[in-house]
């Protein structure tokens, strides 16, 4: 698509918008209705996609795709009607007579930027997001999971009218140009380079951003934690989508050296549970995206690390097995950036206050993790360690909730999302304060003013 291509879609948009017609909650409801319709007419095609692109099995592309979209639209349908009304706010003294309101507002013409590793749900998510609050949006799916985007693209250009909802798809270049164009809101969901580069491009138009990143997300073992439920926990949340989960365990900081050798063998022991003795022999299994992510997790591990357990590849599938580093060195390469693959270092500590230091002296991370039974040590974790979001004996979960916002703090990220969340990313809430003609307060007006005292009587 040319500059003056992506230019006239976006005014196209951008005058649909000024019509009102995605003002109304009927004709927001019937756009969530016709994205669900969409997805459904084009599920057999998303799936066959993810396959193509990350080897996800049928199941996992419902359960960690397309399903938790059928179940956004479902809780933002419901709740429509509700969420956009006006919100009655107190008034002071000093301005009665007089009422308080906020009033939601669609930004207008949105664009939503998803990367590859959930390259549906991390799409269509945010946009119904967008459509409840009543604005246009401009999607652009990733070009790295390239035949998912060309099967999104196909839904869009099948189903929508462009002047409502588009995809456009395209490199990093084209993304570049994309940026520079004006649009009222950009979500961006990717790396934490890349998010910089989108904030920069933002700011000269000072174009509000919500912005989705990663980090470093740490999960804390303690003492009293229950140690095969947490090695099946940990093993599921870390190896889902083959590590490419931006909240997924990046590190388990373990109280402990005995508890964290024992928790290693029981993750062992579930792995082979889970994906059986050899898991490359496979057919069917989540995969690295591409040879270019391949080779990064392979530096990582480099050869002849004794303290590796696993890290057998196949580099003609891009697939690598659960891997554990064990005992990790802070200073391992692992521990640099966020991994986002199937490698997960265990790092013992001596104590509690240990694991919370360590997790607290690094940057802000998307999520946080804490296994205990310990009432004092869960308090201490939610007070101590800044992230996210996170999970209490539970990892990655907290991310499928339509109930609770879903964003980062810091480096990892600005602004959150997920049910009410989704709409209120997408909406500006203008308060507005109304007051009767027939009434002044007129001690206001110059040559009228009162002592300070009485001033302070009145505004407190």
């Amino acid at each position: 698509m040319t500059p003056d291509a992506i230019a006239g879609l976006l005014q196209r948009q951008r005058t649909t918008f000024h019509s009102g017609a995605t003002r109304s909650v009927a004709a927001r409801r019937a756009l969530l209705d016709l994205l669900d319709a969409a997805i459904r007419r084009h599920e057999a095609a998303l799936f066959a996609a993810l396959k193509q692109d990350l080897g996800k099995s049928d199941f996992e592309a419902y359960t960690t795709e397309v399903g938790l979209v059928y179940k956004e639209i479902k809780h933002a349908r419901k709740r429509l009607a509700r969420w956009s009304r006006p919100r009655r706010a107190r008034t002071d003294l000093h301005n009665l007579p007089g009422s308080s309101r906020l009033y939601p507002e669609p930004y207008g013409v949105c664009l939503i930027i998803a990367p590859w590793n959930y390259p549906v749900q991390l799409l269509l998510s945010p946009l119904v997001g967008a459509i409840a609050a009543g604005n246009t949006a401009v999607v652009k799916p990733s070009e790295v999971a390239a035949a998912t985007a060309a099967a999104l693209q196909a839904m869009f250009d099948d189903c929508f009218d462009p002047a409502l909802v588009a995809a456009v798809c395209g490199d990093a270049e084209f993304t570049s140009r994309l940026l520079d164009e004006p649009c009222d809101k950009i979500f961006f969901t990717g790396s934490v380079p890349v998010g910089r580069i989108v904030m920069e491009k933002a700011a000269r138009r000072l174009t509000p951003v919500t912005l989705e990143l990663g980090g470093k997300s740490p999960v804390i073992v303690d003492h009293s934690a229950n140690l095969g439920y947490t090695a099946r926990k940990i093993v599921w949340g870390k190896y889902l989508n083959a590590g490419q989960t931006c909240v997924a365990p990046d590190y388990l900081l373990v109280e402990g050296a005995d508890r964290a050798a024992e928790l290693v063998a029981l993750m062992r022991t579930t792995i082979t549970e889970f994906y059986g003795t050899d898991p490359l022999a496979a057919e069917e299994g989540s995969r690295i995206i591409n040879g270019r992510h391949f080779q990064r997790l392979t530096a990582m591990l480099g050869d002849g690390d004794t303290s590796i357990l696993g890290g057998r590849r196949d580099a003609a599938r891009c697939r690598i097995e659960p891997t554990i580093i064990f005992p990790a060195d802070p200073a391992h390469p692992s521990m640099t950036d966020e991994i986002f693959g199937p490698i997960l270092p265990v790092i013992p500590r001596d104590s509690f206050d240990d694991c919370i230091a360590f997790a607290r002296e690094r940057p802000k991370p998307l999520a946080a993790y804490l296994f205990s039974e310990s009432r004092a040590n869960r308090a201490r974790f939610l007070s101590e360690v800044s992230c996210g979001g996170g999970g209490i004996n539970s990892v990655v979960l907290h991310v499928a909730s339509t109930h609770l916002p879903f964003g980062g703090v810091g480096p990892s990220g600005l602004g959150s999302y997920h049910g009410k969340a989704s709409f209120d990313a997408f909406t500006h809430w203008k308060g507005f304060l109304q007051q009767s003609s027939r009434f002044e307060l007129k001690i206001a007006y110059p040559g009228r003013e009162p002592s300070v005292s009485a001033v302070r009587k009145l505004m407190g």
